[in-house]
């Protein structure tokens, strides 16, 4: 249901269940997150097998839970959202097809979205009276806006890649999202992970300039001889 290879600088994550979209079970959910969570390259970057990204939730696994049990499949899902979101690597969701349900959670999630012109994006769990409950409701307005979360979310309605770029659901579209990836593994690992726990860090104002400072002195005093040698 995951599939992972490694290369120096970049982990590659499938979601390999094309066959069902992809759509996770609680085994996939938990494997997705110790993929996430033991890389050890700078970027991974996440991306479909087959025609699709990902369903989300396996409705099958949705359909036979009791209200405690479909609590703990959101529960679950929340936390490997937050593993996604709190990794140390740069996580790069890339969209080629159907994202639906927990499936645009997980990409929430990620730090990079990049889709192909063929992407397109549903929360479509108000048709079945249900609603995504990996975080999308948390991460979705604070990501494109209260009044586009709403719009998504109470609808239903699918929408593009070039929609989804105007409200920043993606933060690019090209016919080669792994490319996105490559290009930012090609930089330094260390100065990746700090912009990402910065940028992420919620801590008070004063905290977070104080730990931007310190970071910042860390990596000149690492790469000093290489600054110096790009002055000349």
């Amino acid at each position: 249901m995951i599939r992972i290879a490694d290369d120096p600088k970049a982990r590659i994550v499938t979601f390999d269940r094309p066959e069902r979209r992809n759509a996770l079970t609680l085994d996939g959910l938990e494997a997705l997150s110790e993929a996430v969570r033991e890389a050890e390259q700078p970027v991974v970057y996440l991306h479909g097998a087959g025609t699709a990204f990902c369903a989300g939730a396996d409705l099958d696994v949705v359909a036979g839970s009791d209200e405690e049990s479909a609590n703990a499949l959101a529960t679950h899902g929340q936390r490997v959202a937050d593993d996604i979101e709190g990794a140390e690597s740069v996580v790069v969701a890339g969209i080629d097809g159907p994202a639906r349900g927990g499936g645009v959670e997980l990409a929430l999630a990620c730090d990079l979205r990049v889709a192909t012109p063929e992407a397109t994006f549903s929360e479509p769990g108000v048709s079945l009276g249900i609603f995504g409950a990996w975080g999308g409701t948390a991460r979705l307005p604070e990501i494109v806006g209260m009044g586009d979360a709403l719009d998504l979310a109470l609808s239903g309605r699918v929408i593009d890649a070039a929609e989804a770029h105007r409200m920043g659901l993606v933060s690019r579209v090209t016919d080669r999202p792994r490319a996105v990836a490559d290009e930012l593994a090609a930089n330094d690992p260390d100065a990746l992970r700090a912009v990402k726990g910065r940028i992420r860090d919620r801590s008070p104002r004063s905290d977070q300039l104080a730990r931007e400072a310190n970071v910042f002195g860390k990596l000149v005093a690492a790469n000093a001889d290489d600054i110096a040698a790009r002055r000349e």
